[in-house]
């Protein structure tokens, strides 16, 4: 793990690993880590590493615990050790042995849900279950030596990046996908019927955004359960993220403060209602089991006083983002001199637009607010004023999406959220990051007196 001290300011990007020219896990990767230590970014924030939905989203997944495989290089895979690999398999059993018998048996019924499986399968029965196993051992078994593959791809990733001074900055959903090994293998974690379909489904209420809310269709928690064994699903999930990043965002921090329940029947958001969460006593077994809590809130949007508590609670760094800091409210927590340095500051995130892109869809009076507002001259170059602005920050931690770095347009927006067509696709190429941009960007990290490693 790389060693940072609480009063640090560093400077960081935002660039998830299908980004990259190769979109795998191989030598682009290392090539990457060098460049960042080059332009003195210290920091790399990138999105879940978890195999993507149909769409392309890692917001969505089939477990909250494996690697997207697809990442893995294309060249020759590494022979298996086999003591390695037996220690691995061992290690991670918890999650490893179901995921993998999951798999295997989306496969044999022609990838429909869990939940419409014939019931020995969807329920588990313990002679159906040794039964697959058998039937389908080599594939289970390669499906855990691609895990393993997977693991041994990143340790070597994160030591060329604890070499250099770099610190990985993980993400994860706060819900998890139904169609999930977890909420498979763990039905009475979540609030489901007795065919295994949820009864409430998460989402946000309508607000001025959206007219009918937002219905994610993620079970939700069956939070008494999950207390009553002390969180041990949460700790072992957590447990994975620290073996993988040194700082983990959980998205939708408000939802540990209370969660929208939306009944499933109901295809909006409209109708549901607000239901308390033990996010308090969550966060106090995690801290139990690691100490430093290296955990960041997203708490972006409508955030209650009793959010803000509880992320102060627990020291979690929260978030803010210049896009958002543009109206005329003087206690916007988003204008740079409302910053604080328990936030990162942003420029904008993956559910963003470019700044260059965002920028371009103002009206003319609120891209003279944006000038007054930062105190700066009018300029074409929107994106580099808002990197400038970011890093002068009082916060700890700046960060930009690389697509600012290199100014570019809403053709590199990475996510338009409510849209599943046309995102995550998003790469740079190699000839982007020239020696200049290097130096530049080290310019700026100077120039605020942000630390990195020569």
């Amino acid at each position: 793990m790389v060693e940072t001290t609480p009063t640090a300011r560093r400077a960081g990007v935002l660039l998830h690993i299908t980004s990259l020219p190769s979109a795998r896990l191989d030598d682009d990767v290392l090539r990457w880590l060098d460049f960042m230590a080059e332009a003195g970014l210290s920091v790399w924030q990138m999105l879940p590493l978890v195999i993507p939905d149909s769409f392309g989203s890692p917001y969505s997944s089939l477990s909250a615990f494996a690697g997207n495989a697809r990442l893995l290089p294309t060249a020759g895979e590494d022979p298996i050790n086999q003591s390695e690999f037996e220690t691995y398999c061992a290690d991670q059993a918890h999650w490893l042995d179901d995921f993998a018998l999951f798999q295997v048996l989306k496969r044999r019924f022609n990838q429909e849900t869990w939940a419409a499986w014939p019931d020995p399968f969807r329920n588990r029965y313990p002679s159906a279950m040794h039964k697959a196993r058998i039937l389908d051992n080599d594939n289970i078994l390669r499906i855990k030596q691609q895990q393993y593959q997977f693991d041994r791809c990143w340790q070597r990733i994160r030591r060329h990046a604890s070499e250099r001074g770099i610190t990985l900055f993980g993400d994860i959903p706060l819900f998890i996908s139904h169609d999930s090994a977890d909420s498979w293998a763990r039905p009475d974690d979540f609030l489901l019927d007795d065919q295994g379909r949820p009864t409430y489904v998460a989402g946000v209420p309508p607000d001025y955004f959206a007219e009918f809310g937002q219905r994610w269709g993620n079970p939700h928690y069956q939070w008494e359960r999950m207390q009553s064994d002390g969180f041990s699903w949460w700790i072992a999930r957590m447990q994975r993220q620290f073996e993988l990043f040194d700082l983990v965002r959980i998205d939708h921090f408000r939802g540990l403060v209370a969660v929208w329940m939306i009944d499933a029947s109901c295809e909006t958001a409209v109708d549901g209602f607000w239901q308390e969460t033990p996010g308090d006593a969550l966060l106090a077994a995690l801290q139990a089991h690691f100490p430093a809590l290296p955990i960041v809130a997203e708490d972006l949007g409508m955030i209650t006083q009793e959010v803000r508590a509880l992320r102060r609670k627990y020291k979690l760094p929260g978030m803010a983002v210049l896009q958002f800091a543009f109206d005329q409210s003087a206690d916007n927590p988003h204008k740079p001199a409302n910053i604080s340095p328990d936030k990162i500051a942003y420029t904008g995130t993956h559910d963003n637009d470019t700044s260059s892109g965002w920028f371009a869809g103002l009206e003319r009076q609120e891209k003279s607010r944006v000038f007054r507002t930062l105190g700066a001259k009018p300029t074409e170059d929107i994106a580099g004023l808002l990197i400038r602005s970011a890093m002068a920050s009082r916060a700890d931690l700046a960060i930009a999406p690389l697509q600012d770095f290199l100014g570019l347009g809403r053709e590199a927006r990475m996510n338009t959220p409510g849209v599943t067509e046309g995102n995550w696709h998003w790469r740079f190429e190699w000839d982007m990051l020239d020696a200049s941009l290097a130096k530049r960007i080290k310019t700026m990290v100077s120039a605020s007196g942000r630390s990195y490693v020569d």
